[in-house]
């Protein structure tokens, strides 16, 4: 067998859908040379005010009738939006509930947060799994990338028999931002109370760090010494300039917390957390120098200094730089991770390779040839030549690997882990 026949791709496939939007904050501001009082937040309230009563309650019915359409309990999010501004109106006096709808309105907007693209998928089982049930449910997280090429989190179920038989349960038409609980010691508490399903949560970015992304979440399902178990992503946080590690911790399908990692090795992209401690310590991959593969060790899960590299480019199709595709998986040879390479016109390759299960710095085995890789029929797309992914799923001694292709949209394939280590080198 070689490396390309590993894998059997499968026909499902999760492409961008622009009528699925979120109502998220809408602000708005004069230049700094043109800054002045009243500011535009109070101008907008003052000329809406302004306004007869009469043309008041027909833009509210308006309103109501094209956004009850498609956001579920929409009045609530924007009394929720006019009570985060109204201490910003100043003099403007707004006192009916009508008035308070209609300036929430216009201080959000409606945001397609997959319209351009939906990809680097991760995955991970659900809990409370049926245990005579051989199938397996799972939750996988997307990139979606919308206007001002800003990305954000979405979600979606489904469940695999270890097979060929993949079934991605069809998303909600709803989509709904979370809601900032609390912002204490570093944490950001989010709540999604009103998703009734998960592809319903949209988590996009909420800090200054975050401002033009929350890009390639990379979930595991984290057991601690103590046996509690939680699913945890790993992420890059993007401000426009520069990158840094954060991390979001699940607390439930509707409560997400999020913390920015410290350290000297926290400010770079596609850390992956090992799903244990390792010897007492917590573990990730990394790819601090941007070429390399990278071990880190830390006793806080949210801070990083020590690193050491531990595998670098030998093959063409990974002579710019390899990196990990999601969070290392154990079993019983080692620990597998899939990993990215980077070759020819910026072509980016997924391959994997076994670490010592005891010492993770040991590199045991890795693919000479790449599992996936772009095709003739796959080299365009938003980034051209892009194959990649951010997690698999281990069932048994199978795998199932979402993947991306041309930053665009998401694939899926299936292969046996017995298969993937017969193609690996020493």
């Amino acid at each position: 067998m070689i490396a390309a026949d590993v894998f059997t791709t499968l026909d499902i496939e999760l492409k961008p859908d622009p009528s699925r939007t979120v109502i998220r904050p809408f602000s708005f501001e004069y230049p700094s040379a043109f800054e002045q009082q009243p500011t535009r937040l109070q101008e907008v309230a003052a000329r809406v005010m302004a306004l007869e009563p009469a043309t008041r309650d027909r833009m509210l019915q308006l309103l109501t009738a094209s956004m009850s359409a498609r956001h579920r309990n929409v009045d609530d999010g924007f009394l929720r939006r006019f009570a985060e501004v109204k201490d910003k109106l100043g003099d403007v006096q707004v006192e009916e509930e009508r008035d308070q709808l209609l300036l929430g309105a216009y201080y959000s907007q409606e945001y397609a947060f997959e319209s351009a693209a939906l990809f680097n998928p991760s995955i991970v089982t659900l809990p409370d799994q049926d245990p005579n049930d051989d199938s397996v449910r799972f939750i996988v997280s997307l990139r979606g990338v919308g206007e001002g090429h800003i990305s954000s989190v979405t979600f979606r179920t489904g469940t695999w028999d270890g097979g060929t038989n993949l079934v991605v349960d069809p998303p909600s038409e709803q989509g709904v931002p979370p809601r900032i609980e609390s912002d204490n010691d570093g944490w950001v508490r989010m709540r999604a109370d009103d998703s009734e399903d998960i592809s319903e949560t949209v988590i996009f970015p909420i800090l200054p760090s975050q401002r033009q992304g929350v890009e390639d979440l990379r979930l595991v399902r984290f057991t601690d010494h103590d046996g509690v178990e939680s699913v945890i992503g790993t992420y890059t946080a993007y401000d426009g300039s520069s990158a840094r590690a954060e991390l979001l911790r699940g607390i439930d399908q509707r409560t997400f917390e999020m913390r920015a990692l410290t350290g000297e090795m926290s400010g770079y992209k596609g850390m992956a957390l090992f799903p244990r401690r390792i010897d007492g310590r917590f573990a990730m991959i990394g790819r601090q120098d941007s070429v390399n593969m990278w071990l880190l060790y830390s006793d806080d899960l949210y801070n990083w200094d020590e690193g050491t590299r531990i595998m670098g480019p030998k093959y063409p199709w990974e002579f710019v730089q390899i990196g990990n595709c999601g969070s290392p998986i154990e079993i019983d040879e080692g620990w597998l991770v899939f990993t990215h390479g980077v070759g020819m016109v910026r072509g980016y390759c997924v391959g994997a390779c076994l670490l010592d299960k005891n010492d993770p710095s040991k590199v045991l085995a890795r693919t000479p040839s790449p599992l996936l890789f772009p095709s003739a029929e796959q080299r365009g797309g938003y980034v051209p030549n892009v194959t990649y992914s951010c997690g698999a799923l281990l069932h048994g001694r199978r795998i199932l690997l979402p993947y991306a292709i041309g930053d665009e949209y998401s694939a899926f394939a299936t292969g046996s882990v017995d298969d993937l280590l017969s193609v690996m080198e020493p």
